[in-house]
């Protein structure tokens, strides 16, 4: 996997586990696809900005004079960046393994940001020989650093042949899921879940991230080139057309449900063999799926 063109390292440091040292470089693994917005005034148009103003004074303040503060409701203490980074914490460029687990035992919802990591000496072997150990046993290292003024817990996992660092949430980032509607006793029949597995059967696949895509960023995308090719205001059905009806208003039972959305999903897939019987000859199929835009 090449990265290293196209991206800039946003830290260094080094993976400290025993005596063992792997200096790396780390990369953001992910960017936002969003189309960039701004705020006008509708009117004209005019851009809207945002001015740093300080209370008291009334001045307008530049970023580089702006410093955090805590308030406690009656005294506020200011912290300053030289404040911030005089903090032992802070000065450490290490990223160290306090321990490696299971993979099955960190908890998805823990996991914030990725990054990757590429070596930082003119030996790989570290690098290598850590990747090589976290695949052969199927083991998740858990470290602790610091990145942009916070302390930080991690994870280092294997993507590829790239170690890979995912920030992990602490444990009390993460909300308790209590809600008193799954106290109740519920009864589930053998024929409905049967049913529901039917359904689950129907819909099974390999996962493959690319066939899916961000249908709303597809549709600002043509909604903004439609108003730029015609020059004027357009109504959305008039580039997107008018979707269609759903059935709605019927309750429907559970097990109707489940009935209906398997047979559904069976015609769903049956269709496009019908199709290719009734049109021979054709060109062979890729194979790939057609989720994509659907």
């Amino acid at each position: 996997m090449v990265f290293t063109w196209y991206m800039r390292a946003i830290w260094k440091g080094a993976i400290a586990f025993g005596l063992v040292n792997v200096p790396v470089k780390v990369y953001s693994a992910t960017e936002d696809h969003d189309v960039s917005l701004h705020q006008v005034h509708e009117k004209d148009g005019g851009r809207i900005r945002y001015q740093r103003r300080c209370e008291i004074c009334g001045e307008v303040v530049e970023y580089k004079n702006i410093a955090k503060a805590y308030d406690d409701g009656e005294q506020t203490v200011v912290l300053t960046d030289e404040d911030l980074a005089s903090l032992p914490v802070e000065k450490s460029r290490e990223i160290e393994v306090v321990e490696f687990v299971p993979s099955d035992q960190v908890d998805p919802i823990l996991f914030d940001r990725t990054y990757y990591l590429e070596p930082d000496s003119k030996s790989t072997k570290s690098y290598v020989l850590l990747r090589r150990t976290l695949e052969d046993t199927d083991r998740t290292a858990i470290v602790q650093f610091s990145l942009r003024q916070k302390s930080r817990l991690g994870a280092l996992r294997v993507r590829g042949d790239v170690l890979t660092l995912q920030t992990l949430l602490w444990e009390d980032e993460v909300r308790e899921a209590a809600f008193p509607s799954l106290e109740e006793s519920v009864r589930i029949s053998a024929k409905e879940l049967e049913m529901s597995s039917a359904l689950v059967d129907s819909f099974s696949s390999d996962f493959d991230p690319s066939e899916f895509t961000d249908e709303y960023q597809e549709q600002l995308r043509t909604l903004i080139e439609a108003k730029l090719e015609k020059g004027e205001a357009l109504d959305t059905q008039e580039t997107f057309g008018e979707d269609s009806e759903e059935e709605g208003g019927k309750v429907l039972d559970l097990m109707e449900a489940l009935r209906r959305s398997v047979e559904k999903n069976r015609g769903r897939k049956s269709a496009p063999a019908k199709d290719k019987e009734e049109k021979k000859p054709a060109a062979k199929s890729s194979g790939r799926k057609s989720r994509k835009g659907a």
